[in-house]
């Protein structure tokens, strides 16, 4: 999977993920989940944190074969 994407392609999803990653963390702090979906939340925001941190793998992989790229932690910590 990962020879086939972009650097770029990688970025992004790995920032959408992480924001994604943030929100439904901010979501299931709040007084917003009913009960009765409470578990089904909590699944979703595991899945995402997987997901995440399979393209953090990719990223870091890449970063190793290309010096000219951003550190995972520059990348998760700037602003854009």
């Amino acid at each position: 999977m990962s020879d086939n994407l972009s650097n770029n392609a990688i970025i992004y999803a790995t920032l959408a993920l992480n924001s994604e990653v943030a929100l439904q963390h901010e979501y299931l702090d709040s007084q917003d989940v009913p009960d009765e979906e409470r578990e089904n939340e909590e699944e979703i925001l595991a899945d995402l944190e997987q997901a995440f941190m399979e393209f953090v793998d990719v990223y870091k992989n890449r970063c190793k074969a290309d010096k000219k790229l951003p550190s995972i932690d520059e990348l998760l910590n700037s602003q854009l």
